[in-house]
């Protein structure tokens, strides 16, 4: 009889022992079949990027699917002052060196994630229709136009190019009643494809997304600063993985690609 008792407790002992393992199984098959939590990158970057950044977040997002990416566009001076002022930011994508290196300054980005992953021209822009005939920035005269539209000197890094180039020609100081200033790039666009200014300064890679207005002249390169788009990872970033991920993509082939058929360098 007690040999019969202790043989039901060696099968209910033996059952139990299965219950539980199968139980572990199953718990950590959940586990491991859990999707992964996504992360969203949030990046400020220069306007004039703005159409080029697009196609790559597209292409970017297809290969790293659980990262999602989330633009500011503006000025590269206000976005700079925006991660001074502690703006949640993950990276930092500008139109100047020198945003980049006030940053760089205070700490406020990863020095060692810095890349220059772009260049650009500085072009004269008039509407489609214009019959205006200047094919040389040092043409341009108050008595040729009506309005000059540029980009804010102080913020706005093709304002800055600008400034730059229209006093190394000096014609900076003659032109200052028809300038028509404007918060970033794209807006000194509008203004120019709106007929708001009948000539306009920005970049070549704007200029080329637009069917609205044509180039009348390329500043010389030696008339203004290198125009070079650095990135950087910021210092309080809570996602320097998938950051560093996103800045190796912009200066792998597949971003330079995409840059290229934008119109930058």
């Amino acid at each position: 009889m007690l040999k019969r008792v202790l043989s039901l407790l060696l099968v209910l002992l033996l059952f139990v022992l299965a219950g539980c393992t199968n139980s572990g199984s199953s718990s950590k098959s959940e586990e491991l079949s859990a999707p992964a939590e996504k992360v969203e990158l949030t990046i400020s970057a220069a306007a004039s990027l703005t159409d080029a950044l697009k196609e790559i977040k597209a292409a970017f997002e297809k290969e790293n699917p659980n990262t999602i990416v989330t633009y500011t566009f503006g000025s590269s001076g206000r976005l700079a002052k925006q991660i001074e002022q502690g703006a949640p930011i993950d990276a930092f994508l500008s139109a100047s060196k020198k945003d980049m290196d006030t940053l760089q300054d205070k700490n406020l980005i990863a020095a060692d994630t810095r890349v220059d992953f772009a260049a650009n021209e500085l072009v004269l822009v008039a509407p489609k229709d214009s019959s205006l005939h200047i094919d040389s920035f040092d043409k341009l005269s108050p008595e040729h136009i009506k309005q000059l539209a540029v980009g804010e000197p102080e913020s706005v890094p093709a304002g800055r190019y600008t400034k730059e180039t229209l006093e190394k020609i000096g014609l900076w100081n003659k032109l200052q009643d028809k300038l028509v200033l404007g918060k970033d790039v794209r807006q000194v666009l509008t203004y120019v494809e709106s007929g708001n200014a009948d000539v306009g300064v920005v970049y070549a890679s704007d200029a080329r997304i637009s069917k609205k207005v044509k180039v009348l002249a390329i500043a010389k390169s030696e008339w203004h600063k290198p125009i070079v788009y650095p990135g950087a990872v910021t210092a309080n970033t809570q996602h320097a993985d998938q950051a560093k991920a996103f800045l190796k993509y912009l200066a792998s082939k597949k971003g330079k690609e995409i840059l290229e058929k934008y119109g930058f360098k």
